[in-house]
């Protein structure tokens, strides 16, 4: 396995795509770039946390980005295989009307504690006090984007039509490459939009539950008989 591995960097090395010279994360960056990468792994967690570990762990393996040492275990074969085949699972799984809803719901308790975990990992490698802050500003990012992606899609599954499921998917999809992409090459940018968007997140979230409780009360009503109010 090893071997085969090996043999693969290697040819990436040769072709090109890998890069002998990363950003060196850990001793390089600043402050804020650290901060940067600790919020995107937290904030897109909770929407594709397969894709998450595998483009850090892809990211560092290619010598795109130098992972901080909390993030090594991302780099591991074994590890790149294992979030591959799940973000393969995952990209169909989420296209599909209810099973979209149905794999957020039983993720939810695995995105916000991987989301912390993850933000920990790139930022609190030297101390115990920065590892606890690092971890409650993921878990609290990516519970909020679980949030707004799982009752954005409930709202979509009220209409019967499978396109807008698709559509939806696609775009969370490019969403988490570009901020990923944005916050290794922008941190400040990053750190700006990323506060603009948890602010409309917790927006559209509190907008769609009310949305989905009239939804839910109309079907009640229907299915147990009870005539509308004149």
């Amino acid at each position: 396995m090893d071997a085969l591995w090996s043999f693969l960097v290697q040819w990436f090395h040769t072709v090109g795509l890998a890069s002998g010279s990363g950003v060196q994360v850990s001793d390089k960056l600043d402050f804020p770039s650290l901060l940067a990468l600790a919020g995107v792994l937290g904030w897109a967690s909770g929407f594709r946390l397969y894709a998450v570990v595998f483009l850090t762990g892809l990211a560092g393996v290619m010598g795109w980005v130098v992972l901080p040492h909390g993030l090594h275990m991302l780099q591991h074969p074994a590890m790149l295989v294992a979030s591959g085949f799940m973000l393969f699972v995952e990209f169909f799984a989420d296209k599909i009307p209810g099973v979209d809803s149905l794999w957020d719901i039983v993720h939810s308790v695995i995105r916000i504690p991987a989301g912390a975990a993850l933000a920990a990992g790139a930022l609190g490698a030297d101390s115990g006090t920065m590892t606890m802050v690092a971890a409650l500003m993921g878990g609290t990012l990516a519970a909020t984007s679980q949030a707004a992606k799982t009752t954005t899609r409930a709202a979509i599954n009220t209409s019967p039509e499978p396109f807008s499921n698709v559509a939806a998917s696609l775009f969370e999809d490019g969403l988490v490459v570009g901020a990923m992409w944005l916050a290794t090459t922008h941190p400040l940018v990053f750190g700006l939009v990323l506060c603009v968007v948890v602010v409309l997140m917790w927006i559209v979230t509190w907008v769609l539950i009310k949305f989905l409780k009239a939804v839910f009360y109309r079907v009640s009503r229907l299915f147990s008989g009870v005539p509308k109010a004149a």
